[in-house]
């Protein structure tokens, strides 16, 4: 699959939004704190992307009711579904200037996850936690993400890279009181 910029603009994919907040404290202390153990950009990357994926249980399978949307609120209160586990991840990256995109994926309900910029190409990765089943792991050699998509079963990987949350899975979270209530709103499609 081909991934699409959403904008030829680069910067685009290194700037701060009210879910990709990295400019909050919580975020920059989190960022400098896995910068310290990194020897490079992608030794750092692959930390972030390991801090969020392992440190920030997916409130699905926590069981934790809570929903968070902010990459700051994320961090701090340390749970989280995909979408906002890859703001999270998005801004952490974003922090240490590393291009970073949002994309998606279409299953019963749309899946989120974040593509990431390095050696010209965007690599996508997926953040949302493993458990028993699911073996998501940091690569630049080949996808290794949560949920590989079926095309039989009406399953996609949308193609596009967004600078900001797709307004879909951002409503669904701002606007959810609760995980229950938020499993009723996810969107089905972009």
């Amino acid at each position: 699959m081909e991934l699409k910029q959403e904008t030829p603009d680069l910067s685009a994919y290194l700037a701060a939004d009210e879910a990709v907040d990295h400019e909050h404290p919580v975020v920059r202390r989190t960022a400098a704190r896995l910068a310290e153990q990194a020897e490079d950009s992608y030794a750092y990357a692959r930390l972030a992307f390991e801090y969020v994926r392992d440190e920030i249980p997916h409130s699905h399978d926590s069981g934790d009711p809570r929903v968070t949307w902010r990459a700051s609120d994320v961090l701090e209160q340390r749970t989280g579904i995909c979408y906002a586990k890859s703001h999270a991840l998005a801004a952490l990256l974003r922090a240490e200037d590393i291009p970073t995109a949002l994309c998606y994926q279409k299953f019963d309900v749309v899946h989120g996850l974040v593509a990431v910029r390095f050696r010209g190409a965007w690599h996508r990765q997926d953040p949302r936690g493993n458990k028993p089943g699911v073996d998501a792991q940091f690569s630049l050699d080949g996808e290794r993400l949560a949920f590989p998509v079926d095309p039989r079963s009406n399953e996609l990987d949308y193609p596009v890279l967004y600078a900001k949350p797709h307004p879909a899975a951002l409503g669904a979270l701002r606007s959810a009181t609760d995980l229950p209530h938020l499993w009723q709103i996810l969107p089905t499609a972009l």
